[in-house]
Parts: C-alpha cells; sequence; structure tokens
C-alpha cells in the first residue's frame, strides 16, 4: 500500500470506530426505544467496534512487524467478526413481525450460510486456498478467494428476500430500514469480490446500522405518540363515560326525590285536612292559617320535582317552615320548634332539609314522654357550611340493620352526586339523635 491509500484505509477505519461509538452511547442514552431493540442494537455496535478494532490492528502490524501467525490470527478474527451482524438482523427482522426465531426457516438458512462461510476461513489455516500470508508478511488471496463472501452475499440475499416478503407485517419506516441496512453492505461484499478493500465493508457496516437505528428509533417514536393518543382517546371516552353515569346518577336521585313526594305520609294529609276541619268551627283565623301553610307546604313539594339543580337555601327552610306550621297547628305545644340560621347564602338540593324535620317529627313525637323539642341551625366554618338538625326524641341507632332509613339514605345520595356534600347521624346530648349536613364551599355558589 502506498501512503496515500495508507491514509485512507485508517481514516476510514476510525471513522466507523467513531461512528460505532456515537450509534452506542446513542442506543444507551436516547428514550423512545423498547427495551429489546436497546439491547439488540447495543450489542449490534458493540460487534461493529470490535470488527474496526480488529482492522486498526491489522493495520498497525504493517508498521509493526509481528509473526506470521499472529497476523493471520487477527486476519482471521476480523473476518470471523464480519458476518456476526448479518444473522442479528435475520433476529430483528423476525422480531419485528413477531415470529419465532428457533422455529423460522429464514433462521436456520442463514445459520447454515454463516457456518460454511466460517469452514472456509478455517479450512485457510491449512491449505491457504483462500487467502494466505506472504513471507513479507502481507495478506494475499488465494486462488478460491472470490467464493469466501458467496455464503454472505447469500445471507444477505435471503435477509432482503425475507424483508420484502413480510414488508406488510412491519411499518413503511421498519422496511426501509431494513433496505438501509442490506443494499449498502451487499455493494461492499460484492466489491470486495474484485477489489481488496476491507475498510468499505467496515464502514458500510456501521453507516446502515446508523440509519436503521434511525429509522428503527423514529418508527417506535411515532407509535409511541399514537399509542399515547390512543390512550389520551380512551381517557376521553373513560371521562364521558363516567359523566354520562353522573349524569344518569343525578336522574336517578332526582326521580327518587319525585317519588319522596309522590309519597307523602297518607295520615300527615288526613289529619291536616281533619284538623282545618275542626278549626274552621272553632277557630276559623288559624283554619285560614293552616290552609295557607299546608298550601305553601304542597307548591313547594311539587316546584321540587320540576327542580334539577341545587335550590338556595332559603327556598328549602320556607318549605321547612310551612310543613312544620301545620305540624304545629296539629299538635300545639307539644312541637316547639327552635331555629337558628344566621347564615344562609348557600345551595342544596331540594327536598333534604323538609325531610329530615319530618323524620325527627315522625320518630320523635311521643305524647307519653313531653314535647318534642327539634332545633335546626346553620353556620360556616373552615369553607364549609353546616346544617345542624337536633331533637329530644328517643332517638335511634343508625347502624342497626333492623330500622332502614330509605329517606336519610337518599338525602345522602344526592348531597354527593349534586353538591359533593355529606350527611351524618349521632346521638344528641342526652336524648335524641343529630343529623348534620356538611355542604363545601366550592360547591355552593352564594345566592
Amino acid at each position: 500500500m502506498n501512503h496515500w491509500t495508507e491514509i485512507l484505509y485508517f481514516s476510514i477505519f476510525g471513522a466507523a470506530l467513531v461512528s460505532s461509538f456515537v450509534g452506542l452511547l446513542f442506543t444507551a442514552v436516547m428514550p423512545g426505544i423498547d427495551r429489546w431493540s436497546k439491547r439488540f442494537f447495543s450489542h449490534y455496535y458493540i460487534v461493529f467496534l470490535l470488527c474496526c478494532l480488529a482492522g486498526l490492528m491489522e493495520m498497525a502490524v504493517y508498521y509493526f512487524p509481528v509473526p506470521g501467525t499472529v497476523l493471520h490470527g487477527i486476519i482471521l478474527l476480523e473476518s470471523m467478526l464480519l458476518p456476526i451482524p448479518l444473522p442479528m438482523l435475520t433476529v430483528f427482522l423476525l422480531h419485528c413481525c413477531g415470529e419465532d426465531t428457533r422455529s423460522g426457516r429464514l433462521f436456520h438458512i442463514v445459520i447454515g450460510l454463516v457456518a460454511v462461510y466460517f469452514l472456509m476461513l478455517l479450512s485457510s489455516l491449512f491449505t491457504g486456498s483462500f487467502f494466505y500470508i506472504s513471507q513479507d508478511g502481507h495478506f494475499c488471496r488465494g486462488p478460491l478467494y472470490p467464493l469466501c463472501p458467496l455464503p454472505l452475499i447469500a445471507v444477505l440475499l435471503c435477509n432482503l428476500a425475507g424483508t420484502i416478503r413480510r414488508r406488510k407485517k412491519i411499518s413503511r419506516k421498519v422496511f426501509l430500514a431494513f433496505l438501509i441496512a442490506i443494499l449498502p453492505i451487499m455493494a461492499a461484499m460484492i466489491a470486495q469480490l474484485f477489489f481488496d478493500f476491507f475498510p468499505v465493508v467496515d464502514i458500510s457496516y456501521v453507516l446502515s446500522a446508523l440509519a436503521m437505528y434511525g429509522f428503527i428509533l423514529s418508527n417506535q417514536i411515532e407509535q409511541d405518540r399514537r399509542h399515547q393518543g390512543e390512550i389520551a382517546l380512551q381517557h376521553q371516552e373513560i371521562a364521558l363515560q363516567q359523566r354520562e353515569i353522573a349524569l344518569q346518577q343525578q336522574e336517578i336521585a332526582h326521580e327518587r326525590a319525585s317519588i319522596m313526594v309522590l309519597q307523602m305520609r297518607p295520615h300527615f294529609i288526613y289529619n291536616t285536612l281533619m284538623t282545618i276541619h275542626s278549626l274552621c268551627r272553632l277557630d276559623p283565623q288559624k283554619a285560614r292559617q293552616i290552609i295557607i301553610d299546608f298550601t305553601n307546604y304542597l307548591r313547594r313539594n311539587f316546584n321540587a320535582v320540576a327542580s334539577d339543580s341545587a335550590i338556595p337555601f332559603s327556598t328549602e327552610l320556607e318549605h321547612t317552615r310551612a310543613y312544620l306550621a301545620v305540624e304545629q297547628a296539629q299538635y300545639d305545644d307539644m312541637l316547639v320548634v327552635t331555629y337558628d340560621t344566621p347564615f344562609i347564602s348557600f345551595r342544596l338540593p331540594p327536598l333534604t332539609l323538609q325531610p329530615i324535620v319530618e323524620n325527627a317529627v315522625k320518630h320523635g313525637m311521643d305524647p307519653y314522654s313531653g314535647p318534642l323539642r327539634i332545633l335546626v341551625r346553620t353556620r360556616h366554618t373552615d369553607s364549609v357550611t353546616e346544617i345542624l338538625v337536633e331533637d329530644n326524641g328517643p332517638g335511634f341507632d343508625p347502624s342497626d340493620p333492623d330500622k332502614p332509613h330509605p329517606t336519610l339514605t337518599n338525602i345522602r345520595q344526592r348531597l354527593h352526586l349534586m353538591c359533593g356534600g355529606q350527611l351524618s347521624i349521632a346521638p344528641a346530648e342526652g336524648r335524641g339523635i343529630a343529623v348534620t349536613i356538611t355542604i363545601p364551599d366550592s360547591a355552593d355558589p352564594a345566592v
């Protein structure tokens, strides 16, 4: 080799070595590629690094004379490393297509051709028919050398045919990546039949691998983005489904509220009418007032059916006052109601306070235990509004399974669905029960 040829050889080997190192570095640090592909390309570039180092060692021995057996070993090492990336390409192709490597016919053919190539190299140790080292320590081609690259060219043709045959199983970018990986190496191998220019094969390996890695990385990033888009659409669909479920639950809660209105206690209506009938003779003025209160109660009951959103607390409080006024007209001094409601600027589901008070009258009234006292209180603390309904009735155990309270359960569900509120029941101080409603300010637009 002359001086310029040596410079060219060293430059190409150096470029291939640097490119292999860059490819290995990118494979290690770049995100966006799956674990299997990352491991494959890491091994891929390590093989190229070894090939380039073997080539540089071969070039170096021309300046530092070594025994012929050492040179022979270096050339044999480089020649044996050269075909290793080719079956690796086959494995990667089968992996991309989702095929089993061990049972694939393509893989077995490729391994067989590589084995033939290795046998040719080993035979040169004894016969020199493919290559030999001259007495002055130079690499020389043997008479059968043109046959040596043929198995590797056949491997590349098999990979090319396998890629074309499986093009429908892989994306367009992956298909182009395999073509870029195969065709330049094949061209360099064919050129090697006529020209002794090993660095061209090495650089074609590395540049093809870099281009292939770029295409594979781009394809997987694109697939990840598409997958993330599909996940985002699925999340949107789930959110829509959850919203539909929430709307359905609100409709159910509204229907339950309607049922509560339609299931007014018959004996309450009967007793009210009988009380009005009696007072028409004894106290007509009081009878007229009860008729007004009872009419307000009924009107607000049926207005609640038409409401599908939270209402002002003042409206619910008037509904409750109308109901209790009717009950007080029937029970006289046996029912004492106290209101302590300084804070009323919030909203709540319709039929929330009135059914709780009605429940207190229904379960707490006992003519033999003295007057039933009911306290209705509101307060605003720590960004929440609390409503307390407390009575001195006999009380009950809310956890007793033998005493279901569908009215309170319905109110609890509607509070949660419509304004994120909560309802709790606890024994009152001394006697009776205390029902506490908690509504967060974030769900309560002021009125």
